[in-house]
């Protein structure tokens, strides 16, 4: 998986593995990666999902000041969210999307849609 051998390049390169460092080169050099056409490949295997936050993980722990924390405090303290919500935030905005006729897709035929009525 190339997310994971650029994040190797990153941790066997710096020496100097500072919070807002690490995240600045996380975030422009892997993640890019991870997210790739997310849409079109959406992992749905749990061992799939699991190997991308895995990637993520290791990002967090390369960061020296970071290392004692659990796997959520690193996230909350870098910002970060964990890739399986952004997989799930990316499929609310595709779905607003197609629901309001901003994609160049019928509704009808993504959707099973159903009148319903009280």
């Amino acid at each position: 998986m190339q997310a994971n051998q650029t994040l190797g390049i990153i941790k066997h390169t710096f020496d100097f593995k500072e919070k807002k460092v690490v995240i600045e080169l996380y975030k422009s050099l892997v993640r890019p990666h991870l997210y790739y056409c997310i849409q079109a490949r959406r992992t749905h295997l749990q061992k799939d999902i699991t190997a991308l936050e895995k990637v993520q993980h290791r990002a967090t722990k390369i960061i020296t000041e970071l290392i004692q924390l659990t796997y959520q405090e690193r996230l909350r303290t870098t910002g970060l969210t964990a890739l399986q919500a952004k997989h799930a935030r990316a499929d609310l905005i595709e779905t607003f999307k197609i629901l309001n006729k901003l994609e160049d897709v019928d509704p009808e035929n993504v959707f099973n849609m159903s009148d319903v009525t009280n």
